[in-house]
């Protein structure tokens, strides 16, 4: 296939590697995050971590949405449904996040909760169309990738006096969790993980544009590359960032050049600044709060806004005590450093965020790296 297959060619990623490990410096580790859940489903599917030279590890960042979406807003929208008789509208992976006392959205729909999976921001929207006698919640989260649909519906609605959808806002913002996790108290706390470069997010970069990662190259000393999704676009970046390390720059590069500009989409960050404004604070599933790093809904269109139509507080819930889903965002620890992982925790039954999207580092190991960790015995 045109543009795919090009990007998944065997022998040329074994190029890339041999090229990766004859540039490593004798005596020398290297340590990359790849922030987003996107890339830690290729690294895992592709067999990309194999590829790499021992001395090259990735680090899985807290780059998926549904991960870090904390238990109090799960229950938020759980309640809506269970409570207070809303059609709640969600994308299919927030369904399954564990929530308190057991509950999931899936399970709050066996309960009787009507609760719907959507495609789209525009799905939800239809479906206030189609019942106006109910109320109707999209429970809309993601990063910036999926910020622009959310503000389109909600200027929409508004156009139109829908008075019956509203918007429970989980939207969360890239370049505040890399900062957090670059200087938190709280990292301290659960232990620290050099790391020597990044991998920005591909899709995320499509919007916002290369420019907001400036700030951690000049800021923290600290590379970026923007890299696309194929594992080929993984490699090239690895060994972008791995001649950077060697040179002693600090720089933002961008490999995903044929979708990423250094603005961005003007015209999509335009609508998200007309509908949403600045969180002071929001919580992160396994990151805690963290300052200005998520959106809400501006007053002008305040008409819209779950939390202000049901008059919704907030109240956060801690994780289950055994599962590492913190320490595993930060990359403090891996997936198998978890108890719970592959036994009490599988992706059919999930305890923590981190294994129910296929984006999520241990839903991407148990699916294709969990063999790789058996040790191989001669004959």
């Amino acid at each position: 296939m045109k543009y795919v297959d090009e990007f998944r060619d065997g022998e040329l990623a074994r190029r890339i590697a041999a090229r990766i490990a004859a540039e490593l410096q004798p005596g020398r580790d290297y340590r990359f995050m790849e922030f987003c859940g996107g890339h830690t489903h290729a690294i895992a599917r592709y067999g990309v971590a194999e590829l790499l030279p021992d001395a090259v590890r990735m680090i899985h960042g807290p780059g998926c949405p549904v991960c870090v979406l904390p238990i109090g807003r799960i229950d938020q929208a759980i309640h809506l449904a269970l409570e207070r008789g809303a059609i709640v509208a969600t994308y299919g992976d927030t369904m399954r996040v564990p929530a308190r006392d057991g509950l999931s959205l899936m399970k709050a729909k066996a309960q009787g909760a009507d609760i719907r999976m959507v495609y789209s921001a525009a799905d939800a929207l239809a479906l206030a169309r189609r019942h106006p006698d109910r109320e109707v919640v999209f429970f809309a989260i993601g990063f910036e990738t999926t910020t622009p649909p959310t503000a389109l519906v909600v200027r929409q609605a508004a156009a139109e006096g829908l008075g019956n959808f509203s918007v429970l806002c989980c939207h969360v913002l890239t370049p505040s969790a890399i900062t957090h996790i670059l200087e938190s108290a709280e990292v301290r706390d659960y232990g620290t993980v050099p790391i020597d470069g990044f991998i920005g997010p591909a899709h995320v970069s499509i919007v916002i544009g290369s420019q907001p990662y400036e700030h951690f190259a000049e800021e923290y000393a600290k590379p970026v590359v923007i890299a696309g999704f194929e594992p080929l676009d993984v490699m090239q970046a690895v060994l972008m960032l791995v001649r950077q390390v060697n040179q002693g720059r600090a720089e933002v590069e961008n490999e995903f050049t044929r979708a990423v500009t250094r603005e961005g989409n003007r015209a999509a960050q335009a609508v998200v600044a007309e509908v949403f404004e600045l969180r002071e604070r929001f919580e992160w599933r396994g990151l805690g709060e963290v300052p200005y790093s998520a959106l809400k809904i501006r007053p002008a269109y305040a008409a819209f806004d779950a939390e202000r139509r049901f008059g919704l507080g907030y109240q956060g819930v801690p994780d289950h005590k055994q599962c590492a889903c913190g320490a595993i965002l930060r990359g403090v620890k891996r997936p198998t450093d978890c108890k719970l992982f592959g036994t009490v925790c599988t992706p059919e039954n999930p305890m923590g965020s981190c294994m129910v999207s296929s984006e999520g580092a241990c839903a991407a190991h148990y699916a294709y790296g969990r063999f790789r960790d058996i040790p191989v015995v001669a004959a």
